[in-house]
């Protein structure tokens, strides 16, 4: 007679009787997370730009064109607010790229501890709007931004927005 644990007493959860509990599904190919640092000097800009674009290309992560536009437009952003504001404190910033089934995040991190606020510009004022710019470009896309503290006494800058494959014609 083959004993499997099965006796008539009370089981546990999950126990003979239950279905298994799903497998958790297999990610899809593009999903991941990439980090990389650059100086924070102007030649950066376009650098993080054009790293992230090969990056998400490559991958064959699903999405737009206005998508790709609008994740490029937030990273020349961010990382030219540290170039032009952070780098007394942060000469070298942290891009990250995290990409999940549904979404895609972007990130900026440096060292300095200023918080920034999107703030409305004066029209007048030939700069300042880089954070309202991201703000809009990520709510237009359906997606969420902050700024967040980070452990080292410098901040994140992200924007997250959902994929949504590019329509066929």
């Amino acid at each position: 007679m083959e004993n499997d644990g099965g006796g008539s007493g009370p089981r546990p959860e999950g126990g003979r009787d239950d279905p298994p509990a799903p497998a958790p599904p297999d990610p899809l190919p593009y999903e991941g997370v990439w980090r990389f640092t650059a100086s924070a000097v102007d030649a950066s800009v376009p650098q993080a730009r054009h790293a992230v674009r090969d990056l998400l290309l490559r991958q064959g992560v699903p999405l737009s064109d206005d998508l790709l536009q609008g994740l490029l437009l937030i990273v020349s952003e961010l990382v030219t607010n540290v170039v032009r504001h952070a780098v007394l404190l942060s000469p070298t910033l942290a891009v990250e790229v995290a990409v999940g089934a549904e979404w895609v995040r972007v990130s900026v991190e440096d060292n300095h501890p200023y918080r920034p606020t999107a703030l409305v510009a004066d029209h007048d004022e030939t700069g300042g709007r880089g954070l309202l710019l991201v703000r809009e470009v990520t709510r237009e896309a359906g997606g969420v931004c902050d700024v967040e503290h980070t452990a080292s006494g410098g901040k994140v800058i992200w924007a997250a927005l959902p994929l949504r494959p590019a329509q066929v014609p």
